[in-house]
């Protein structure tokens, strides 16, 4: 006599802990997806800040805010150049995804250029902006050349690290500008 086992085989079903978020269908499974999705992220930022970045400069009134804002510009596009050579290192075509952090960033900038008087406030609120800009990316970059190093992808490692110093040097040069100049004029403003 035969028998069957009338039970189906299925796969376990994924239980999500109360008060933890329940992953996407298609979320990332490991590090190499994550590293680059977060490329994509920040491709997008990017993108984004090189068309923020000119209308700050032009809200700005401090000769050396406006010169750190454009030579930061002549930087973004080349970080853009430079996330196009890591996806073709890694084979794949340069995407953007929305970056929602960067949006909200470059929202409040804008925020900020509406709530200040033009002059050395605005000036001292836009290198505000610009900081938690540079702060942002920093950590992205730091987090990304990581990633990187951790894949072997030494190549795009080095090309990250790049980038993440001159972030840095941008926010080094920002906050110059707003110790040495800008915001003891705009505490002389009161």
């Amino acid at each position: 006599m035969k028998t069957t086992d009338s039970k189906k085989e299925t796969t376990p079903k994924q239980t999500v802990k109360r008060g933890v978020t329940k992953p996407k269908s298609n979320a990332a499974a490991g590090l190499t997806e994550l590293f680059e999705e977060s490329l994509k992220d920040i491709y997008w930022a990017e993108k984004a800040l090189t068309k923020a970045l000119p209308t700050m400069a032009k809200n700005a009134t401090s000769e050396e805010l406006i010169d750190a804002i454009n030579n930061h510009l002549t930087e973004t596009e080349e970080h853009v150049t430079r996330l196009e050579k890591v996806f073709e290192i890694i084979g794949k075509k340069p995407t953007a995804k929305k970056c929602d952090a960067m949006e909200g960033l470059i929202e409040e900038g804008k925020g900020i250029l509406e709530e200040t008087e033009i002059g050395v406030v605005r000036d001292a609120g836009i290198i505000a902006a610009s900081q938690k800009i540079e702060h942002y990316e920093i950590a992205t970059y730091g987090t990304l050349r990581q990633f990187a190093e951790t894949l072997g992808l030494e190549d795009v490692a080095t090309l990250l690290e790049q980038t993440l110093d001159e972030e840095k040097g941008a926010d080094k040069l920002l906050t110059e500008v707003a110790v040495n100049a800008v915001n003891l004029e705009a505490a002389e403003a009161e």
